[in-house]
């Protein structure tokens, strides 16, 4: 009996070895930058190079220094480039396209006025196009097709498209897209098939439905269709499939009655047809409490008693109301078909009061904390194959925004990460097997092994790279043993096999 606990215990520790395989970190490149006085974009390339766009403020009447930095897959510098930009313009957002990587400027004391940089990342090349848009908007996104820039901006309180046509040297806004606040849309800028798609939510107090518009690269609308339940469920916010259009499959979330809360997931066949009541042929719908790891950030007293509620709910014929906020990534072609993951979160508030005799309570908004990621594997008629989820730490943000990235490996599993200080906290997936929440390796300061501590990690964040790479970035003060610290913005490659 004792040889056999004590080979029980040994596969239980290979098994938790093997999946504990923490990631490598071959590369690490350093500038020797103070987050107070600098800025850094870090931009992929999908040929395993690296865009760095730089930006240290000079404090005098010199303009502040800009430039490009590309890195090659091993993070050895290429080239370096200047930029040269008037000092009235800030970087307001970028994005790329292959080896095109494009930054958009906004006047600070002339708001309507616009400056896109675009750079070619293979020869080093810059271009830059200057334009007027006439009244003063936000900007939110930015996205690039076939070198023409889609920005979503606010204009009279809707939320619309700036078209920017950097060969023609040519603006406009698109009146395709033109919707009121509150409003929530999600935007698809393929290269594959060259078209821009964006789903919006529409509602009319009482029932709430998806419409789907796709644009050509010239920002001409294509196509105009409706998404609909015909039951009582209500369609919240949905993603649509990437790549050839020969598979057109969305996912999204949905509610019983609080346009804010989802109650499941759904997925739909596009290209299967509509009902007489113009619902979906192919709709389907996924409880929450019908997926095997939603709860599992939980403790397994406190889910099992929802399940049980909601197993008492669905006996008597009335759902039980979930209340969950989602934050929806792009989807991610498969074999299979598609994977689909959402972050679930919630505000949190801040309650004080003050007053002597007659107290007044008040609450203020004190940011989003971020529990899980939901990780679901569909086919291409929208079949759910799997679902597993992500239990996060630490994760609190005053935007809404992607904490967790994903990529795939080769024999099939998925890599989740993201940074917590100076941790890379990582999970890997193999569909619907149960695997550890809280692995983590720290972020290696250099790679000859020497001994140093990280006094501070500042703005960190991981993005997704090529293969099964990520980079991790930001800002540190690296102590080593002996000698003096340094300031550095870093950038490591984190490499999972």
């Amino acid at each position: 009996m004792r040889h056999f606990f004590a080979l029980g215990w040994f596969w239980l520790i290979s098994c938790g070895a093997a999946w504990a395989q923490a990631p490598q970190q071959p590369a690490r490149f350093e500038l020797a930058l103070q987050p107070a006085t600098s800025d850094v974009e870090v931009l992929p390339l999908p040929d395993s190079s690296v865009i760095l766009l730089v930006h240290e403020e000079t404090f005098s009447l010199k303009a502040d220094k800009r430039y490009f930095q590309k890195l090659n897959a091993d993070l050895q510098p290429v080239w370096q480039k200047p930029l040269v930009v008037e000092r009235e313009y800030e970087l307001v957002r970028t994005c790329s396209e292959g080896a095109q990587v494009y930054a958009l400027f906004q006047s600070v004391y002339r708001p309507t006025h616009l400056l896109a940089v675009h750079l070619n990342g293979r020869t080093g090349i810059i271009e830059t196009s200057a334009f007027d848009t006439r009244i003063s908007r936000d900007i939110f996104e930015l996205k690039a097709l076939s070198g023409r820039l889609f920005a979503t901006v606010l204009v009279d309180q809707h939320l619309t498209i700036l078209h920017l046509d950097l060969l023609t040297q040519q603006m406009r806004f698109l009146p395709s897209v033109y919707e009121q606040l509150p409003a929530q849309f999600t935007f698809l800028a393929d290269s594959v098939t060259k078209r821009a798609a964006f789903v919006l939510t529409q509602t009319n107090g009482m029932k709430s439905r998806l419409q789907l518009k796709q644009l050509s690269q010239d920002g001409q609308l294509l196509r105009t269709e409706f998404i609909q339940a015909e039951s009582e469920r209500n369609l919240i916010t949905a993603q649509l499939s990437p790549g050839d259009s020969a598979t057109r499959l969305v996912t999204g979330t949905y509610t019983l009655r609080d346009p804010r809360y989802s109650q499941g997931l759904f997925a739909a066949d596009l290209n299967a047809g509509t009902t007489p009541g113009g619902g979906r042929n192919s709709m389907r719908f996924y409880d929450f409490l019908s997926l095997k790891h939603f709860f599992d950030f939980m403790n397994p007293a406190r889910e099992a008693r929802i399940r049980e509620r909601g197993a008492r709910r669905r006996a008597a014929g009335t759902p039980m109301r979930l209340h969950y906020r989602l934050f929806m990534h792009d989807m991610l072609p498969t074999p299979e078909g598609y994977v689909m993951a959402a972050e679930v979160y919630y505000p949190r508030y801040r309650y004080s009061s003050y007053g002597g005799p007659m107290t007044t309570s008040y609450r203020q908004f004190d940011g989003y904390r971020t529990t899980h990621t939901i990780v679901c594997g569909f086919d291409r008629q929208g079949n759910l194959l799997w679902d597993n989820t992500f239990v996060l730490k630490n994760v609190e943000t005053f935007d809404v925004q992607q904490t967790v990235r994903l990529r795939p490996l080769p024999d099939g599993r998925l890599a989740l990460a993201y940074l917590d200080e100076e941790d890379i906290r990582y999970k890997i997936i193999d569909r619907t097997k149960p695997s550890p929440n809280d692995l983590l390796t720290p972020l290696r300061t250099n790679l000859a092994a020497k001994k140093e501590k990280v006094s501070y990690t500042l703005q960190e964040d991981l993005v997704t790279w090529t293969g099964t790479r990520f980079l991790a970035h930001g800002y540190q003060h690296v102590r080593p043993d002996k000698g003096t610290g340094r300031d550095v913005f870093f950038v490591n490659a984190i490499v999972f096999e």
